[in-house]
């Protein structure tokens, strides 16, 4: 059964092993943490440190998920602009070994009930490179949908331009696919 629980810094460890190259690294996001490889150290100075680099103070919450085998997830909530209604998923990382088997789709699952049900946002947002299918069929079957009110991104990365896809669920919409 996977759980969640807020990040500590002995799971940065595990959590920069599942980067075992370059280009999941990347998507993962990466280029927000400096040059390939990332140390367990450069990823809690990030969060502990510079708090994510959110400017808010109470606004980076880095989330682990874990079943009885051990850590099998990671991902951040932060709200946009100090907005408590409207919180953003990101850095959303699974361990190699629970891929394919649905732990995707359960933590993004158990992110957005802890978001909706205990935060009681009214939206939650998430951006995917779309050189990242596999990620983006997991936030669409957990419900996330392409809306028209948020423009999609683009980062220069390795001199290439990547188009991130901006998603969205509604607490509307999460609801209504409970149902």
């Amino acid at each position: 059964m996977l759980r969640m629980r807020p990040y500590k810094p002995c799971d940065a460890e595990d959590i920069v092993s599942w980067c075992d190259n370059e280009n999941t690294y990347l998507v993962w996001g990466g280029y927000l943490f400096g040059d390939y490889p990332i140390s367990p150290d450069a990823m809690n100075s990030k969060y502990l440190e510079l708090n994510g680099d959110c400017e808010e103070k109470d606004n980076f919450y880095p989330m682990t998920f874990f079943d009885e085998e051990g850590i099998r997830g990671h991902l951040i909530m932060r709200y946009i602009r100090g907005d408590d209604t409207l919180l953003r998923l990101g850095w959303v990382i699974l361990d190699p070994a629970a891929r394919g088997r649905g732990y995707g789709k359960e933590m993004i699952r158990i992110a957005l009930e802890y978001a909706f049900e205990i935060l009681k946002v009214k939206a939650v947002t998430i951006g995917v490179f779309e050189n990242n299918p596999a990620a983006m069929n997991c936030y669409l079957k957990a419900g996330f949908r392409t809306p028209s009110i948020i423009e999609d991104s683009f980062h220069e990365i390795k001199g290439e331009t990547w188009k991130i896809a901006e998603l969205m669920i509604t607490k509307e919409e999460y609801e209504h696919d409970r149902v």
